[in-house]
């Protein structure tokens, strides 16, 4: 399902927005790590989109209608499931192949896809995809790894409090 060129040029209204959007939001966010490693193509991140909302959105009816119709009709995400307890929509995305692991409209993706993994490193313990290439990395690390190496810890210790404080590169 390749889009468009009227989808093409829609998405791209859309991908502007959501960077302004995303500007601002970023220039008031207190983000804690970094992002390290690469993406290594398990796609996992592209097999069930999901997208957490606020009340505007989750309780609104018509609100809720008009961001559900975009994303079916703009973004090619059918609804799976709106799940209550984080008020997210879990979604298939019509533009993912699952044999090749491939978007066919890659070009044209949306922000959020443009985006993955960044929105994660904003959260306290930030949880990527088991196999994810990604991870994050505290920005403090170094001055957190002085700390942590001037003190009398085993180096099973050590190595066991790099990794649940993200302090490995």
């Amino acid at each position: 399902m390749n889009d468009g060129r009227l989808r093409r040029s829609v998405k791209r209204l859309g991908l502007g927005v959501y960077h302004v959007r995303l500007w601002l939001h970023r220039s008031q966010a207190d983000v804690r790590y970094e992002l390290g490693g690469e993406c290594v193509g398990c796609a996992k991140c592209c097999e069930q989109p999901g997208i957490q909302v606020g009340n505007l959105i989750w309780y609104f009816p018509f609100a809720r209608q008009i961001f559900l119709w975009w994303h079916d009709k703009v973004n090619g995400f059918a609804l799976i499931e709106a799940r209550r307890e984080d008020k997210a929509f879990i979604f298939k995305c019509t533009h993912f192949d699952t044999s090749t692991k491939r978007c066919d409209s890659y070009d044209s993706r949306p922000g959020m896809c443009r985006d993955y993994p960044h929105p994660l490193l904003e959260q306290a313990n930030p949880e990527f995809f088991d196999g994810c290439g990604f991870r994050p990395v505290a920005r403090d690390r170094e001055q957190l790894v002085q700390i942590l190496e001037s003190q009398s810890l085993t180096p099973e210790q050590l190595a066991k409090l790099k990794k649940e404080l993200y302090l490995e590169e």
